[in-house]
């Protein structure tokens, strides 16, 4: 799968991307989900693999749970995040980061995994374990109720800021593949 972001005019913005999501179509709680990934970069390029609660219509966010499986803010070539939101009297949320040793997620696919059980979320890249959160406690009982994926290339934003004169486009994002792994 290919999810590509352009500079062109479309609708009164300046920019054009994709996005893939399963919601209404496939659902899971608790397994290990792996995507082989080759991601895009630059100043005000936003990459996600992530997943919302399959409750969204009924709660809104941040009630339904957010687990970020991977974000990359394109400035930051050689670092992703592994990140999980969730509602307590408010938004929270807490994750991790790991930075590749030497390249950038654009010049390889790799393989950004998350590990998700009754007690805890585990987030890995390539195999490494770089953050593992704690879901029993009460007040996370978004995690224990079936999610949804969403794969995206968003273009500007808080985080990410906006393209520069340095961003060249199209930005494309390569999904190899997508496999969950549940108990039977």
């Amino acid at each position: 799968m290919v999810i590509e972001a352009r500079k062109e005019n479309y609708g009164g913005s300046e920019y054009t991307s994709a996005r893939m999501k399963t919601q209404g179509l496939k659902e899971f709680k608790y397994g290990r989900v792996d995507i082989r990934a080759k991601l895009p970069i630059g100043q005000g390029i936003w990459p996600a693999l992530w997943m919302l609660g399959a409750n969204i219509n009924d709660v809104d966010w941040p009630k339904c749970g957010e687990i970020d499986i991977m974000e990359l803010v394109g400035h930051e070539a050689l670092t992703t995040h592994g990140t999980y939101h969730w509602d307590n009297n408010g938004h929270q949320y807490i994750g991790g980061k790991i930075s590749l040793p030497f390249g950038t997620f654009a010049d390889d696919f790799h393989i950004f995994s998350i590990i998700w059980d009754e007690q805890k979320i585990q987030w890995l890249l390539d195999e490494t374990p770089f953050y593992t959160g704690n879901i029993s406690a009460p007040e996370f009982s978004e995690f224990h109720l079936p999610f949804f994926f969403i794969f995206n290339v968003a273009v500007g934003g808080n985080w990410p800021g906006y393209p520069d004169e340095t961003t060249t486009f199209p930005k494309k994002m390569y999904v190899d593949y997508i496999r969950v792994y549940q108990k039977g």
